[in-house]
């Protein structure tokens, strides 16, 4: 009877402090509020985190399971045939299972032989076995980024998703499964193809610009053109490099594609590990003394391309991720974008950030920032930074400007000088819409100051 009045009597207390239930309950809905935020905040500033441990064996085991994979299912449609991870290693000299590359070959070989993938570079990869796995080199988020070597050239595979699978299928293919594909209206098509574009681009390009994306002439393997050219349109990355690569030399040409994974030149990617950014020693024309040069032709490059993508094109292409990692330089310096998946025209970007907030930094989408209107809670859509600025606090203020600075010990001058732009560009104090007015006469004196830079060295190597 006193556990009872006791019992009652907390239940009072409980009663009259506003139930401990419903106190511990919000408790608990805080500290998972707070975890989430974290994690939250975490995964912005190191999207890495979750991403899968790139190694050779891990790719090994891929292919076999989708060996297996292709084993169970049986020879069928496109949609069977779809995971082809295991396409870029033929048999290469990774292996450690002699009897895997000649099973894996004969698979790849029956999906191409019947017609279910398509790609220029099938025939050298699944018969021919000119094109051969050479080691993983990351894998983020899905994606995955193998380097490979195409008749002796190397070159990097990639693809936005392990499986074929993980594409939704073109719907033309399902509904004419028992035609081939062969009486697909081709103005149907071509209308799919351009949303498609305009869904990875964020813009409505005419019926004529469209040829990077044809998937050719119809025949036997017409099927399989199709279901791959749609995967293939799936990727962002993919479509950006298609388009632009005839139109600037500042982004990896595309140089064949098979199923759902397309082929792009190997070059000497950055690192924040490396000196100036680069990998110096492994580019020709960069020994020794040669780097102080180098360095200087990487910077003007750098600046040439920021404005090609900012001037030349008919809307500005936003670079959001501007980190080393991003980027390589061939073998004359010219600095070119490796990694696009962060990068935006204008339609995309400013429908990217015009999003609801309570402060700037709910406005900030990585490198790209726009600021929070208080009235309406919402993100200007308009950029308040820029490719420019971004650069030059990430690339010139820490990587290139302080080893020019080391080497122009004979001009006082021009050191200041160029320290003195390089902090005006990076300044983010900037009053709001002056940014873009005010990014060209940033541009020339840093480019002008570089130029003299180039000229001083090139007199004290005389």
């Amino acid at each position: 009877m006193a556990r009872a009045a006791g019992a009652r009597g907390r239940a009072g207390w409980c009663g009259r402090r506003g139930r401990c239930g419903r106190g511990a309950l919000l408790a608990f809905a805080a500290w998972t509020a707070g975890w989430v935020l974290a994690a939250t905040l975490l995964l912005r500033a190191h999207p890495g985190v979750l991403s899968e441990r790139c190694t050779n064996e891990k790719s090994r085991r891929i292919l076999a399971a989708l060996s297996a994979l292709r084993r169970r299912l049986g020879p069928g449609g496109s949609r069977i045939l779809g995971p082809r991870q295991e396409s870029p290693n033929p048999g290469g000299p990774e292996s450690s299972h002699p009897a895997a590359p000649q099973l894996n070959r004969k698979i790849r070989c029956q999906d191409y032989r019947g017609g279910a993938l398509a790609g220029d570079l099938c025939e050298d990869l699944c018969v021919a076995g000119k094109l051969l796995f050479q080691r993983c080199l990351h894998y983020n988020r899905g994606k995955k980024v193998l380097q490979a070597d195409w008749r002796g050239r190397p070159v990097v595979l990639k693809s936005k998703e392990e499986a074929f699978s993980s594409f939704p299928p073109l719907s033309l293919l399902e509904e004419e499964a028992g035609e081939g594909g062969q009486d697909i209206p081709e103005a149907e098509l071509l209308l799919m193809v351009a949303g498609e574009v305009k869904s990875a681009l964020g813009l409505e390009l005419s019926n004529s610009s469209l040829g990077p994306w044809w998937p050719g002439r119809r025949g036997p393997r017409w099927r399989g053109q199709l279901a791959s050219l749609w995967a293939l349109l799936q990727q962002e990355e993919y479509v950006y490099f298609s388009l632009l690569q005839d139109l600037s030399p500042h982004v990896l040409p595309v140089l064949g594609s098979c199923g759902h994974f397309y082929a792009v030149e190997f070059l000497a990617a950055g690192s924040p590990h490396h000196r100036a950014l680069f990998p110096l020693d492994q580019v020709p024309g960069a020994p020794g003394g040669g780097q102080a040069k180098a360095i200087s032709d990487i910077a003007l490059s750098f600046l040439d391309m920021v404005n090609h993508f900012d001037s030349d094109f008919s809307h500005r292409l936003h670079l959001c991720d501007i980190k080393p990692e991003n980027f390589a330089i061939r073998s004359d310096f010219t600095v070119v974008a490796i990694d696009v998946d962060m990068a935006f025209f204008e339609p995309k970007m400013r429908e990217i950030l015009e999003q609801n907030c309570t402060d700037d930094e709910d406005c900030n989408f990585f490198d790209c920032f726009s600021r929070c209107d208080l009235r309406v809670n919402k993100c200007g859509a308009q950029r308040v930074n820029n490719n420019l600025q971004s650069s030059v606090t990430k690339y010139f203020a820490i990587g290139f400007s302080p080893h020019l600075s080391r080497v122009l010990r004979s001009s006082f001058q021009l050191q200041l000088q160029l320290q003195e732009a390089v902090q005006e560009c990076a300044d983010p104090e900037v009053p709001s819409g002056n940014t873009r007015r005010d990014a060209p006469s940033v541009f020339w004196k840093l480019r002008r100051l570089l130029q003299a830079t180039l000229r001083e060295l090139q007199e004290a190597e005389k």
